[in-house]
């Protein structure tokens, strides 16, 4: 018995509900921003001002700088010039756009509402490799450790996934965007400059 099965059948409903190839489900959108940072090698990355405070840490932690701008968004932007998209406050069917890297979010207070929980949404089998060895301390999942490579510790629980296939069952089609939370202007943070 696997006991990361309700991981898998959750990947698989919420690829199918919103039309990417892959999902990999981690902890949290932050967990899925930080392994997209890292697997497209970011630098300088531009992002709205007015966002979650985890967006720049995630992209700082990945090895890049922050460049904030004040760009208008209403559920999802993109990190600019790579193709991650912050898309923690939207989640709908076929939202998924190829070529993406699409970050989302399952929290309490967003669109599915479970207790915590993010996913990559994205159509690359090569990252698709490495975000699912990245995301399990760097080992393939089930798998007797042996050909590691440098991973966190970003697994989403099963006990998590299974409610949130209960609940992807009775999520409607379509979803508005969530407004936006009164993000402060992180720009004018020191630990940002």
């Amino acid at each position: 018995m696997n006991p990361y099965q309700p991981v898998v059948d959750f990947e698989n409903a919420v690829a199918k509900y919103t039309g990417a190839k892959y999902c990999v489900a981690v902890s949290s959108c932050t967990a899925a921003l930080h392994l997209a940072c890292i697997w497209n090698k970011v630098e300088q990355v531009t992002i709205p001002k007015h966002t979650y405070c985890s967006v720049p840490m995630s992209i700082i932690n990945a090895g890049g700088t922050v460049k904030f701008n004040n760009m208008h968004w209403s559920g999802v932007y993109q990190l600019k010039p790579y193709p991650i998209y912050d898309s923690a406050r939207l989640f709908t069917s076929e939202m998924y756009e190829a070529g993406e890297y699409q970050c989302v979010s399952f929290h309490a207070s967003k669109t599915l509402g479970i207790e915590a929980g993010g996913a990559i949404l994205h159509d690359n089998t090569l990252a698709d490799e490495w975000f699912r060895k990245a995301r399990h301390d760097g080992r393939t999942p089930g798998a007797a450790i042996g050909n590691l490579i440098i991973g966190y510790h970003y697994i989403m629980n099963p006990s998590t996934a299974a409610i949130g296939l209960l609940k992807l069952h009775s999520l409607p089609r379509h979803n508005d965007p969530l407004p936006k939370d009164a993000y402060p202007d992180l720009s004018q943070f020191e630990v940002f400059s």
